[in-house]
């Protein structure tokens, strides 16, 4: 067995002073117990938590270890300003002509920290690929979420866009492919050949085969809180699971980013249907669409409007110059490991 790091700690004089500066820089928060004055202030973050401990003793030298924090939403250099506004001071200043490089800052208590080019300035200087991400997932899930939570109650049993099933069975459906990608990377040692053996059944014949099925007498909400939960799970799995981790799926066996790609396109294109079913407006964002593509459609067209394009590459629209397909899949191996492209149908 080995270890985990529960905490990563930091001496301060004052624990809930720099803890409220850390939740802003990090957007999360203090704990519920964590009060003005206490000794101590626990901020959880992804990976692992940082706590702040008060003690005596006023920082003389240069930290040996310190945070490289990385914008999710804006630049580098927006981050920056952003962090000086909340209070960080300027330390050093190594950007590059280039775009390449960092800035060091220092928080309220002198503590330097780091902060570095977001992952798509990165992908943009290196000409790589953006990937798709357990934040990824949790995005497209609760922007689903959102747009099809003011539908009225009535509407759910219409039929889902040109889909043969309902509104409900559409967007149970959804939850359960979810749960399913989410499943698929719980196994110690996942399987290779074929799907963890839940028992997929329909609730009535032409419907769709589900292992999880939202309780009726629960309505709209709690169907919408079952297909949250399993966008959760999934968002979890693939943030935990090593990323040489590989298993099974129809389309190609796959690593936890082609399983959050995937569960970012099934939401994605699954709202549209429920949308055109219950009469809603949907349009997902264009960089949202874009990763997932580049993903799991190497054969889509590079330009364009990146959700009429992924729309096209799942069989749901036609492009300007492109027909209307008529059979589609996507390829989830990872794109080092495709030794030809799937072939569509």
């Amino acid at each position: 067995m080995t270890s985990h790091v529960r905490h990563i700690t930091i001496d301060c004089a004052d624990a809930h002073r720099l803890g409220t500066f850390w939740s802003r820089v990090l957007g999360a928060q203090l704990a519920d117990d964590d009060f003005p004055g206490d000794p101590e202030a626990l901020l959880e973050t992804p990976g692992a938590a940082i706590l702040f401990v008060q003690g005596p003793d006023a920082k003389a030298v240069k930290n040996r270890v310190h945070l490289d924090v990385q914008p999710q939403d804006r630049s580098r250099d927006e981050e920056v300003e952003r962090l000086l506004a909340l209070g960080a001071t300027l330390v050093g200043d190594h950007r590059r002509p280039n775009g390449r490089g960092w800035v060091t800052l220092a928080d309220p208590e002198g503590n330097e920290f780091c902060v570095e080019c977001s992952a798509a300035e990165r992908a943009a200087l290196t000409g790589t690929r953006l990937p798709v991400t357990a934040d990824d997932v949790t995005a497209a899930v609760r922007l689903a979420v959102d747009a099809l939570g003011g539908a009225p109650e009535e509407d759910w049993e219409r039929p889902a866009g040109g889909l043969t099933w309902s509104c409900w069975e559409t967007a149970e459906h959804l939850g359960d492919d979810l749960f399913a990608y989410a499943v698929q990377l719980g196994p110690r040692t996942p399987p290779l050949e074929g799907e963890v053996p839940y028992r997929w059944v329909p609730a009535r014949p032409g419907g769709p085969h589900n292992a999880v099925f939202a309780d009726r007498a629960a309505g709209p909400a709690g169907l919408l809180a079952t297909l949250e939960a399993s966008g959760a799970l999934l968002a979890s799995m693939v943030r935990t699971t090593p990323s040489g981790v590989r298993s099974y799926h129809g389309h190609g066996v796959s690593d936890p980013e082609g399983f959050a790609a995937m569960g970012v396109v099934e939401t994605l294109v699954h709202t549209h249907d429920l949308a055109a079913g219950l009469g809603l407006v949907w349009s997902p964002p264009a960089a949202l669409c874009d990763r997932a593509l580049a993903r799991l459609f190497p054969e889509a067209p590079a330009g364009g409007d990146r959700w009429a394009v992924l729309l096209w590459a799942t069989g749901r629209a036609e492009l300007p110059d492109r027909p209307r397909r008529t059979g589609w899949r996507w390829d989830g191996r990872p794109p080092a490991e495709r030794q030809t492209a799937s072939s569509a149908g």
